[in-house]
């Protein structure tokens, strides 16, 4: 291996190498990429952890694992793969979430580096305390399509993952979109695979079957599933969605039963999925009643018209029958191209989507709000997967020989930016945020919340655990001394039911929050607002001079302050994951990119008062698709699909 090899590292550096231990969180694309360098380069000491279990859609970028190895464990078949490079190396697989508590602080102490492949805000928050915590130098990185980004976070000398404000999650892993949808987006995505399942160019990584495969919906099911599926080699066969439903004579009741009635009773089987969420109510084609309401003629106001599940019903076989014609006219082998200003696409779309949500409890959207919400699909990039992974470990190379201030960040792009360049350095180590609520001195935010109407299990769930990433916290409300939430199970649920204000939580009050698994204190000022309809219950500003966040554009152009919002009860900061629980340790299977934005950002946060200078020479730099930026933590490892709005 290359640090073995004499010429090939200066000797110090050489030495470093073989000496250090390093923690790569996440298996996925970057993961798998990374794992791959730091054996090659001769890195002896490693350890990976991975929730996740292998797809078959991982297998094109993934590039570790192997047909064969669909079902098991990214950690461990990671770990045996990389072995095969060098069988000398220490390498140690977690098939496990890193946010439980089995890694607390101490784990992290032990590792002279740890590096992030995550593909989600809510674990990489969590890494990025503990490291703070634990004083270990983190690498983040993350890919969006043909974009990526590399930035170093250490304690007291750069800016924390959360050191700047985020926009809402929008990072959704595969088995999110198959299995637990619980956003409107989340049908939109599933809707659009579908199409292309069914009358477009067909992707592995947009099966809309169940996925067997999800780790929250346990070993047995997925086991059982994967052994029914699998052929005498072991492997697994999908079933090709356009095979069954030509054979079936693109049946418009065929196709609505077995998506809407077979495959939701099928999702109901894997009980585990359900035991803290609300499950699906399947829908079947003859079961459909009749409204008497007619649709609207007029193409205005059926755009704005959110359609009920009879009526979309409607939309859904009437377009299934025009998609059928326009295929068959086709030559053979030729597909169509979902656009959204085709009538017939979009209506297949729209109804799908809210047919689905509607099974799931989710709110409708109408065929104007659709529209605005779909977009084009773009595969994950293999190539961006390793270019980013060769600029962590080369990272990885500056912090081991104590060169923190050469760690700058670096932006890849799709084409050269004025300066030519593909790979765009930050100009300087991005300070510290004085005003964040995680690294600061002493880490304090304001609350303005409806202390009449918000429960205290709202404050739990919404705002500290949603919003504020904490994994088990404990509230007490200062001089007083009354403890309002406990970690410990059962001791404070008497209190979950109750307002705010019922227990004296009103405007002024300070409470005292402490997440003793991430060793993390916060204190919360709480300040009485009376929303106004549609409004936000919530809004956590890092600031105490700044008690609203501001609109993305105005946080373009100013000085923004780290802020968290929360729409109808709900936070803003963290959406549902792979397993429902916000905790997925691996790539990202979609990542939504917004228009005239910043730069890919593994944070997704608009620019805070200590980079605003290199922000503005990157919105300069930029051009064509280097333009847009993930609202992602994305997100993130590698993206399978990305959604441009």
């Amino acid at each position: 291996m290359a640090a073995q090899v004499a010429g090939v590292f200066e000797p110090e550096l050489q030495e470093k190498i073989s000496n250090s231990k390093i923690l790569v969180v996440g298996a996925g694309g970057i993961g798998c990429e990374i794992l791959k360098n730091l054996v090659l380069s001769g890195f002896q000491d490693i350890e990976i952890i991975d929730l996740d279990t292998i797809d078959v859609s991982n297998l094109n970028r993934q590039f570790l694992f192997h047909k064969e190895h669909v079902g098991k464990s990214k950690a461990n078949v990671a770990r045996e793969s990389a072995l095969s490079f060098n069988p000398n190396v220490k390498i140690k697989a977690y098939h496990d979430s890193i946010t439980t508590s089995n890694y607390g602080v101490g784990f992290f102490q032990q590792f002279n580096l740890v590096l992030n492949a995550l593909d989600n805000r809510a674990a990489r928050n969590h890494v990025n305390r503990l490291c703070l915590t634990a004083d270990v130098p983190l690498i983040e990185s993350g890919t969006a399509g043909y974009n990526g980004q590399v930035e170093l976070i250490k304690r007291g000398l750069t800016q924390c993952y959360e050191c700047t404000p985020k926009a809402a999650q929008k990072s959704f892993p595969g088995c999110t979109i198959r299995n637990t949808p619980s956003e409107p987006i989340h049908c939109i995505v599933w809707a659009k695979h579908l199409f292309n399942q069914l009358f477009g160019e067909s992707n592995e990584d947009e099966d809309v079957s169940p996925d067997t495969a999800d780790p929250e919906a346990g070993a047995e099911a997925g086991e059982s599933a994967l052994s029914a599926e699998a052929n005498e080699k072991g492997n697994v066969n999908r079933v090709n969605t356009r095979t069954w439903a030509q054979q079936s004579g693109y049946d418009p009741e065929k196709i609505f039963n077995k998506l809407f009635f077979d495959d939701i009773n099928y999702l109901l089987s894997m009980s585990n999925l359900w035991k803290n969420r609300t499950p699906p109510n399947p829908a079947k084609w003859d079961a459909l009643e009749e409204e008497g309401e007619a649709a609207p003629t007029d193409t205005v106001l059926r755009d704005q018209k959110v359609l009920s599940l009879t009526d979309s019903a409607k939309v859904f076989g009437e377009s299934i029958t025009a998609l059928k014609g326009d295929f068959e006219k086709l030559a053979e082998g030729d597909h169509l191209v979902w656009d959204k200003d085709d009538k017939h696409a979009m209506d297949f779309v729209a109804a799908c989507a809210n047919i689905r949500a509607q099974i799931f409890n989710i709110p409708r959207k109408s065929r104007f709000e659709v529209k605005s919400m779909a977009g084009n699909i773009i595969p994950a990039i293999a190539t961006t997967n390793a270019i980013t992974a060769g600029v962590v470990v080369m990272h990885a190379f500056r912090v081991l020989r104590g060169e923190l201030e050469k760690c700058k960040s670096v932006y890849m792009r799709l084409r050269p930016n004025a300066r030519n360049q593909l790979f765009v350095p930050d100009r300087t180590l991005n300070p510290p945020n004085p005003k964040c609520y995680v690294c600061a001195a002493k880490p304090e935010v304001t609350l303005k919340v409806d202390t009449k109407n918000v429960t205290v299990k709202e404050l739990r769930d919404d705002i500290l655990i949603k919003a504020l990433n904490m994994l088990n916290p404990d509230v007490i409300l200062d001089g007083k001394g009354t403890i309002v939430i406990s970690s410990e199970e059962g001791e404070t649920d008497c209190n979950n039911d109750k307002k705010l204000e019922q227990l004296q939580i009103v405007d002024g009050c300070i409470l005292k929050v402490d997440d003793f698994v991430q060793n993390y204190e916060l204190t919360v000022t709480v300040i009485h607002k009376d929303p106004a309809r549609d409004e936000s219950p919530f809004d956590i500003v890092a600031d105490p001079d700044s008690l609203k966040p501001k609109d993305d554009e105005d946080q373009k152009t100013d000085d923004a302050q780290p802020s968290t919002s929360g729409k109808n009860g709900t936070s803003e900061a963290s959406s549902s994951s792979a397993a429902g629980n916000g905790t997925v340790d691996d790539d990202d299977d979609m990542c939504i990119i917004e228009e005239d934005a910043e730069k890919p950002s593994t944070s997704g946060a608009v620019a805070g008062p200590s980079s605003s200078g290199s922000e503005k020479r990157k919105i300069e730099d930029s051009e064509g698709p280097s333009t847009k930026k993930p609202r992602v933590s994305n997100d993130d490892d590698d993206d399978d699909l990305i959604v441009i709005n």
